[in-house]
């Protein structure tokens, strides 16, 4: 099977796994009517799914909350966001889950104030994945835009191989450390088989 072919059958693996999850089910589903632009459903609700099934977990375990991206730049208002995240809310209101709606356009007007570092403007949703402190966890789904199909657009810009893997490694494009440390613990809490990579170190 050539390299091609491999990402190919991990990509199609990665959407079915992480749809096993009937949260993110949902969410797909439903996306489409909040006419948001440029809208993902990201992070850990996809990976920590499929760490769950790895695991022998039940699909929705450990997952304390699903994220959606947009990217909204004629508004960059908190209370824009607040409007969205109402909008979210009562469209999902019945589902046992947290789930926050965050607009990329606008994270670098609060990234430094509560996490301490700077953070660059970002110009699509696509972008603010890239972003995310390990580069396995570096993935969204959304909604099929071709009525031919079904099956959700997959966007994974550094692999899905670390992430079945378990590896788990700063983000060159992200490198605050002291950040990505307490994230990488927190998964290992949850999932004790993941390994942490810092540098030369692992552990």
């Amino acid at each position: 099977m050539s390299e091609h072919d491999e990402n190919a059958a991990l990509a199609r693996r990665f959407v079915s796994e992480a749809l096993q999850n009937p949260h993110n089910a949902a969410l797909l589903e439903r996306l489409p009517f909040l006419g948001l632009t440029d809208a993902w459903l990201v992070a850990g609700c996809l990976f920590q799914t499929v760490w769950n099934l790895r695991s022998g977990l039940a699909a929705t375990a450990n997952i304390k909350d699903y994220d959606l991206f947009y990217f909204d730049a004629s508004d960059l208002s908190e209370a824009a966001e607040q409007a969205v995240q109402a909008r979210v809310t009562a469209l999902f209101a019945d589902l046992p889950i947290t789930l926050e709606a965050k607009n990329q356009a606008r994270v670098h007007l609060w990234y430094e104030r509560w996490f301490g570092y700077p953070y660059a403007p970002l110009q699509s949703a696509r972008n603010g994945i890239e972003r995310f402190l390990v580069p396995s966890t570096c993935v969204g789904l959304q909604p099929a835009s071709d009525l031919s199909t079904t099956e959700p657009t997959l966007y994974a810009p550094y692999g899905l191989e670390e992430l079945y893997a378990g590896l788990l490694r700063p983000n060159p494009a992200c490198p605050h450390l002291p950040l990505f440390q307490a994230k990488a613990d927190s998964y290992r809490e949850r999932w004790p088989w993941l390994t942490i990579q810092t540098g030369d170190m692992a552990a």
